[in-house]
């Protein structure tokens, strides 16, 4: 297999394959696939017509799950630009999502939170999201489904804390400035 290949399709359909791949080769395959996954899932969100609430679906997901928090803080947890985390948080109060209150530990600030709307809205958006993926892997192997998301899962990991530990100042890791990660 050539530099950026390390699945090969008609091997993966029957027997599981095994290998490996030098961290170079690993490097390039994984900048390859993530390259493609992101422009799959560009298309896919515009198919869907739900690029426009993406920012949405994230910052309610954030809070639904780990609850209340400060703007600045819901920016940091999603690598989102405060800018942006601003102006979503304004048209979800206004659609009546989220809610604001004082911080009680520094009456300057406001802590925001999902409302019962919001948490309907972001179970609905994961109900769509889990019945496409559904779809999707139906037809892979079981061990498959489970490597993948033990997979996924350590990369993720290992990308948060590679981008919160970046090792010299002024130089992105792989998931560039703040606000390149959106979902």
């Amino acid at each position: 297999m050539g530099k950026g290949t390390v699945h090969d399709r008609a091997a993966a359909d029957g027997d599981p394959v095994t290998g490996s791949a030098s961290a170079e080769d690993a490097a390039a395959g994984l900048g390859t696939q993530l390259v493609r996954f992101s422009r799959l899932l560009t298309a896919y969100r515009q198919k869907a017509r739900l690029e426009s609430r993406s920012g949405e679906r994230v910052l309610l997901a954030k809070l639904v799950r780990d609850g209340e928090r400060r703007a600045t803080d819901l920016a940091a947890a999603t690598f989102l630009d405060l800018s942006t985390v601003s102006r979503q948080v304004r048209a979800m109060v206004d659609k009546g999502l989220v809610e604001r209150r004082p911080d009680p530990e520094d009456r300057r600030g406001a802590l925001l939170s999902a409302t019962a709307a919001g948490e309907a809205a972001f179970e609905e958006y994961r109900r769509q999201r889990d019945a496409g993926f559904q779809r999707l892997l139906e037809p892979w192997p079981a061990e498959d489904r489970y490597q993948l998301i033990r997979l996924l899962s350590r990369l993720n990991d290992d990308l948060e804390e590679f981008e919160y530990a970046r090792p010299e100042p002024g130089i992105p890791g792989p998931g560039g400035e703040q606000g390149a990660t959106q979902e």
